[in-house]
C-alpha cells in the first residue's frame, strides 16, 4: 500500500507539473499582479514626494501617510519578497542605512557593506530636520529598482513549483514569532498591529490561490482552520502594540502552524534551492526545538562519526581535556579556569578573568559556553566562524592559556589514555593519517556542546503547554513589545540570530567603562575584526537564556545585576546616559518602564533558565610518561 501511495503521488506531481507548464496558474497570476501593483504603488509614492512639500510638517505628514499605505501593500507580498530574494528586500524595506553582512557565507568570504533603502528608512528620514527631497527620492528609487529582481525568470520560475511555497511559508511563520509583531522594522509603532492584520488577511488569499493551483500538495484543512482562528485572535487584540498578547499568539497559533507546515515539508518531500534554508532543519516541529537551526558543527573533525558508543568515547575524552591544564603553557590553566560548570560555564565572580601572567585581567568578560553553538560568529567581536577555531585561539593565546599547538599535542600524547583514544578515533577521520591538534579541539567542543541541549520553563510552556507564571507571561509581552528587547534578541534563542537564522547581528548600545557612566568603554569590539564606522564599539548580541546565572553582564562585566542592565536599556543606552556615541544602534529614548514592568521583565528572563544537569569533575587526569606533568591539578590552579 505504501508503494502504491508513493507512485500515486509521483504521478500526480508529474501531471500537475505538466499542467503548470501549459498554463499560468491562479497562484502565479496572483504573484505577478501583486508585484506589479506594489511597483505602481511605489512609483505613486515617488510622484507624491516629487510634488509634495518636504519642508513643512503638513507636507511630511502627507508623505508619511502615503508611505504607510505603501507599507500595507508591501506586507501583503512580504511572504514572497523576504524568501525569494532577501538581498533585494533590503533595498525595499531595509531597517538600517548600512549593514555589514555577517551571513553564514562569512565562513567563505569577508563581510561586505550593504546599503539599505526603501520604506522604513524613508519614514525615519522624514522625522529628521532639514529633509532633502532628493535624498528621500533616492531611497524610494532604489526600492523601485529592487522590485525588478522579483520579475526575473530565475525568481518567477520558482513560483511555478510547490517547493518554494512551504519554505516561504516557514520563514513567514518564523517572522510572525520573531519580528512582525515588534518594532524591528516598523518605525511608527502605532502601525505594527494594523500592518499585522493586513498581512495575515493578504497571506490568507495567497493560501487560497496556492491550494487552487496545487491541489495535489495543498495546505491542509487543519492548517487553514487554525490560521483563520489566528486572524480572529489578532483582530480581537488592541491596536496598541504594547497591549498585544505575543505569548498566546505564538503559543496557541504560530507555533502549532509551524508544526503543521514542517510536517507538510517532510511529507511532500519539499526541496530547497535557497540559502535562506541553509541552517534550518525540516524535522523540528516547534520553533522552540533546540534542533530548529544548526549554525555550528560541534563534532569538528569527527563529523563523519554517527556511532553513539564512539561519540560517547569522544565526549569522555573531551571532558577530561576540558579539565586538564596540560593544554596550557604552564600546565596550570584549563578551560575550567574561566568556563566553570558550577557557574553556568562562565566566571560569575570576576568581571573579567585573570590573564595567563597571573598579574593582569583580560579585557572582556568570559562568555558562557552554554548555547554558544547557536551563533554563526563567535567571540563578542565575531572573530571566529567555528567552535574549533575559537578553541585553538584560546589555547594558544598568550594572554589566556599560553600554549603552543605542537607542544600541546606532544604533552597530550604523552598520556597513554589520551594516545590510545585518539589512535582509535583516527580511523573515523580518513583525511588525516596522524593525530592532530584538530582531534584534541574537536573532542572538547563536542563535550561542552552537550550543555546547549537543555530546555527552560518558557520552552516547556511553548512546546508542551506547561504552565508559566502570569508575571513571566507579562514579562515576555513586554520583552516583545514596549521593552523592545526582541528587536535585537530574537526568538527562539533570544540572541542576535534572527530568521532565517543565517547571520549573527552586532549592536552598538553604548556600554560604559564603569557603572557611574563616566565614559564609554574603550573596547572597539567588532571594529577590530572589521573596521568601519558602523562597527565601532559594536558587539555580538548574546543570548538572554540563563542570564540569572551568568553575571556580570556586558562585554566588560560592568553591570552586576539584571536590574542594572534593564535600567541601562530603559534609559536609552549610552546616549541616553549622555555619552557621546555617533553610531549607537539602540534608541536613545527612554522606554519609560515602571518598576512593576521591570520586575515582570526579570521574571520572564528567569523563565529562560534552563534545567541543566552539570556533570561532576573527573576524579583523576590521565597519567603522562613525563613525571613533571603528573603534578598537574584537575581544573588547573587559577
Amino acid at each position: 500500500m505504501k508503494k502504491v501511495r508513493i507512485i500515486s503521488v509521483i504521478v500526480a506531481v508529474v501531471i500537475c507539473s505538466f499542467t503548470l507548464s501549459k498554463q499560468e496558474t491562479v497562484y502565479h497570476k496572483h504573484y505577478t499582479s501583486a508585484i506589479e501593483k506594489f511597483e505602481a504603488r511605489q512609483q505613486a509614492l515617488a510622484d507624491k514626494i516629487k510634488a509634495g512639500d518636504c519642508a513643512s510638517a503638513q507636507g511630511r505628514a502627507l508623505i508619511k501617510e502615503e508611505i504607510a499605505q505603501t507599507r500595507l501593500q508591501l506586507k501583503g507580498i512580504d511572504f514572497w519578497l523576504r524568501y525569494l530574494e532577501p538581498v533585494a528586500y533590503n533595498k525595499i524595506n531595509g531597517p538600517l542605512p548600512v549593514e555589514w553582512e555577517n551571513e553564514v557565507f562569512e565562513k567563505f568570504e569577508k563581510p561586505y557593506r550593504r546599503e539599505g533603502a526603501g520604506l522604513s528608512l524613508a519614514e525615519l528620514y522624514l522625522d529628521q530636520a532639514n529633509v532633502n527631497k532628493d535624498t528621500l527620492l533616492h531611497l524610494i528609487d532604489l526600492s523601485i529598482n529592487a522590485v525588478k529582481a522579483y520579475q526575473a525568470d530565475s525568481i518567477t520560475g520558482q513560483v511555478d513549483t510547490f517547493d518554494h511555497f512551504f519554505l516561504a511559508n516557514r520563514l513567514f511563520l518564523l517572522n510572525l514569532a520573531a519580528i512582525y509583531t515588534t518594532s524591528f522594522e516598523c518605525p511608527d509603532v502605532k502601525n505594527i498591529i494594523p500592518e499585522l492584520r493586513s498581512m495575515l488577511k493578504d497571506v490568507r488569499s495567497i493560501y487560497a490561490d496556492y491550494n487552487q493551483s496545487f491541489p495535489v500538495m495543498p495546505l491542509t484543512k487543519d492548517y487553514l482552520d487554525l490560521y483563520d482562528k489566528a486572524i480572529v485572535f489578532v483582530n480581537s487584540q488592541s491596536a496598541d502594540h504594547t497591549q498585544f498578547d505575543h505569548y498566546t499568539f505564538i503559543k496557541d497559533y504560530v507555533n502549532p502552524l509551524f508544526a503543521i507546515n514542517q510536517k507538510l515539508i517532510t511529507s511532500y518531500n519539499v526541496i530547497s534551492k535557497s540559502y535562506n534554508d541553509y541552517t534550518l532543519t525540516n524535522t523540528a516541529t516547534s520553533i522552540f526545538d533546540k534542533t530548529l537551526y544548526t549554525p555550528q558543527n560541534t563534532k569538528g573533525i569527527y563529523s563523519l562519526v554517527d556511532d553513539k558508543e564512539t561519540l560517547d568515547e569522544i565526549k569522555h575524552v573531551g571532558k577530561l581535556l576540558f579539565y586538564d591544564p596540560i593544554l596550557s603553557g604552564n600546565n596550570q590553566r584549563s578551560c575550567v579556569s574561566c568556563h566553570k560548570p558550577t557557574q553556568y560555564m562562565t566566571d560569575t565572580v570576576l568581571a573579567t578573568s585573570m590573564q595567563f601572567n597571573k598579574q593582569e585581567y583580560l579585557p572582556r568578560n568570559t562568555p558562557s559556553l552554554i548555547n554558544v553553538v547557536y551563533n554563526h560568529l563567535l567571540m563578542l567581536d565575531g572573530k571566529h566562524i567555528s567552535l574549533q577555531a575559537q578553541g585553538k585561539d584560546v589555547m594558544t593565546n598568550p594572554k589566556e592559556m599560553g600554549g603552543e599547538e605542537k607542544a600541546i599535542l606532544e604533552k597530550v600524547l604523552s598520556c597513554k589514555e589520551y594516545k590510545t583514544a585518539f589512535k582509535k578515533f583516527l580511523k573515523f577521520t580518513p583525511e588525516e593519517n596522524k593525530i592532530t591538534f584538530d582531534h584534541i579541539v574537536s573532542a572538547i567542543t563536542y563535550y561542552y556542546s552537550d550543555y546547549s541541549t537543555y530546555y527552560s520553563p518558557f520552552d516547556e510552556a511553548m512546546n508542551n503547554n506547561k504552565d508559566l507564571s502570569a508575571e513571566s507571561i507579562k514579562g515576555f509581552n513586554l520583552f516583545m513589545g514596549k521593552g523592545r528587547c526582541a528587536t535585537c534578541h530574537y526568538v527562539p534563542e533570544f540572541n542576535g540570530v534572527k530568521p532565517p537564522y543565517i547571520s549573527s547581528e552586532f549592536e552598538v548600545i553604548g556600554v560604559p567603562a564603569d557603572s557611574a557612566y563616566h565614559k564609554l568603554s574603550d573596547d572597539k569590539g567588532r571594529y577590530v575584526v572589521n573596521p568601519a564606522f558602523e562597527t565601532m564599539n559594536a558587539f555580538r548580541t548574546s543570548t538572554v537564556r540563563n542570564a540569572e546565572y551568568t553575571k556580570p553582564y556586558m562585554h566588560n562585566g560592568v553591570f552586576n545585576s539584571l536590574e542594572q542592565v534593564i535600567d541601562f536599556y530603559d534609559a536609552g543606552g549610552g546616549m541616553g546616559k549622555k555619552l557621546n556615541i555617533a553610531n549607537q544602534t539602540l534608541s536613545q529614548d527612554s522606554l519609560k518602564l515602571s518598576s512593576t514592568e521591570k520586575k515582570e521583565l526579570i521574571s520572564f528572563i528567569h523563565s529562560l533558565n534552563e534545567k541543566i544537569i552539570f556533570q561532576k569533575a573527573p576524579e583523576k587526569l590521565p597519567v603522562s610518561s613525563n613525571k613533571e606533568l603528573n603534578e598537574r591539578k584537575i581544573g588547573g590552579e587559577y
